[in-house]
Formats: C-alpha cells, structure tokens, sequence
C-alpha cells in the first residue's frame, strides 16, 4: 500500500488569509445587493417609461404593467396611512384614493388621486406620496367650518371663504353662528369676528341676517332686529353695547333697533300682545333654537 502524505494541520496552507475572507463575506452579501440593484433598475426603468410615453390610456396602460411587474419583488400594498383627516367621510376618501392593500404599488397616479381627493367638499388640500416599497401616505388639510348658512330654508355648512363645506352634517354643528339670506356667506368672517370679539353681544345675537346682499341686521334673543350701518358694523355694534349698558336697550320689549344713522337712535317697541313677532316685512330667523332643519 502506497504512503499517504498528509499536511499538518497547523500547516500555514490551512490558514484563511484575509483575501479569503473578504471574498467570503462578499459571497455572502452578494445576493441582496443584486436584489436591491434589480429593484433600483426597475424604479429607474419605469419612471422613464411613464414620462416618456404618450398622454392617456398608454401611460395608465405602461403603469399597469410596470406595476404588475414589479409586484413580484414584494413591491404591493400593505399599509395606507392617513392624516389630517376629522371630518371627511372614510369611505369617501377611500373611494377618491383608489387602492386598496395588495395592489401593486407602482400601479396607480398619485397625482390623479391627489387631485380625487381634492373633490371632496371637506378637503381643501391633500397630498399622496408613495414610501417604497408598501406603504401610502395619504395627508389632508380639511376646511374647517365657520359658521352655518341659512338661505331659502337649507342649511349649510361654510368656511371662512364663504364656501360651502358640505350640507350633511349641519346638525351636528349647532354651537356655529348662524348667517341668513342670499349673498350672506362672502361678508360673514368680519362681522362673525366683530361679535365674537365682544363678549356682552356673543350670547345675545340669534343670528346675522344678510339685507339686500349689502349690509346686515342682527336678530336678538329679545326678538329684535339691530339694523346695522353698511361698511360701519364695528362702530354700530360699539355703539348698542354703549346704549345697553347705560340703558338695558337688549332687555326691552323692542321689535326694532335702527343705528344706520351715526347721529340717531330710532328704536320700534314691540306691538301689545304679539310676544316675540317679528315686525311687518322683517326677516324670519328661527329664535328658540339653531338647530337646522
């Protein structure tokens, strides 16, 4: 039988030197970082793709397929994140969004969903953006609604711009100041803002009546209308806490108190018998409550 030669075990041969290593350890990181450059490639591939391509159906149609290709790399949708969000309906902002958990991510426009959401009356302004590679982040900016609007027996809710926020959820709005009549909503913010600024008027007014779309009368819990001067509101309303305190004007039985003249006071008592009627050819604003019909 022939000799069989063997190393040493402590043999300098056996000894892993650091070359051996190094390429050991790139072995071993070798496959995810081609899968991460596969996907960068792929990102890169279809955002080039997409603006490069025709408008309408062949750039849904190029998204569709991109994104369906690059669902095999786990690049679907497992979490939507919104925020902002308080009074905008779910279901609807799910609707405008558009996906679901599961979809692709890269199959939808995040543009065309922002601008979706953008409809709906409680949004004045969103934002959509994708966080690779599972995650959509939905972020709103809601309007917020200032007072409830009165007009031809609807109510509805506005913002500080005067539009209208939605019609729905008026009612669950009450403690809002109400405004009346045709033309009201544009010159509310001042004139809510005025009387919201003077305590001694805030629990008294009933409402804020728009007059030929040009100035303003305030119905009182007393049952009288305060006609106020056009352009002078802030110097009228001065004036009734003056003549109240020196005077308890909001505590008598008055239909009408007319301050349009800077230099007159013209008050109409309240007819024998009539309780809180509103004179003859006077707005009719609900007194006893604000709830919306």
């Amino acid at each position: 039988m022939g000799r069989v030669s063997r190393r040493p075990s402590n043999s300098v041969n056996d000894r892993l030197t650091r070359a051996t290593v190094i390429k050991r350890r790139l072995r071993k990181f070798a496959r995810p970082v081609a899968w991460g450059l596969a996907a960068v490639l792929v990102i890169g591939l279809v955002t080039v793709l997409v603006r490069s391509a025709d408008p309408g159906g062949t750039i849904v149609s190029l998204r569709e397929r991109m994104g369906g290709a690059t669902a095999f790399a786990g690049m679907r949708i497992t979490d939507v994140v919104v925020e902002g969000r308080a009074n905008t309906p779910e279901p609807m902002l799910r609707a405008a969004l558009g996906v679901t958990k599961g979809d692709p991510i890269l199959a939808f426009s995040v543009e065309q969903a922002r601008k979706r959401i953008e409809e709906l009356s409680w949004v004045e302004q969103a934002t959509v953006e994708r966080r690779l590679p599972n995650t959509v982040v939905v972020v709103l900016q809601e309007r917020r609604p200032f007072a409830i609007w009165q007009n031809q027996g609807k109510f509805v809710l506005i913002d500080r711009a005067g539009l209208v926020v939605d019609n729905q959820d008026a009612k669950n709005f009450r403690h809002l100041p109400l405004i009346v009549g045709a033309g009201a909503p544009g010159g509310a913010a001042s004139l809510l803002d005025a009387i919201a600024d003077r305590p001694a008027l805030t629990g008294r007014v009933i409402a804020a009546v728009r007059v030929a779309e040009r100035r303003w009368n305030l119905r009182m819990k007393n049952g009288a209308d305060v006609m106020l001067p056009e352009g002078h509101e802030v110097a009228a309303l001065d004036r009734l806490i003056q003549l109240h305190q020196s005077q308890a004007l909001l505590d008598r039985p008055l239909s009408a108190i007319d301050l349009r003249l800077p230099d007159k006071l013209i008050i109409r008592p309240r007819a024998e018998g009539r309780g809180d009627t509103p004179a003859p050819g006077a707005p009719v604003v609900p007194t006893a409550s604000r709830k919306p019909a």
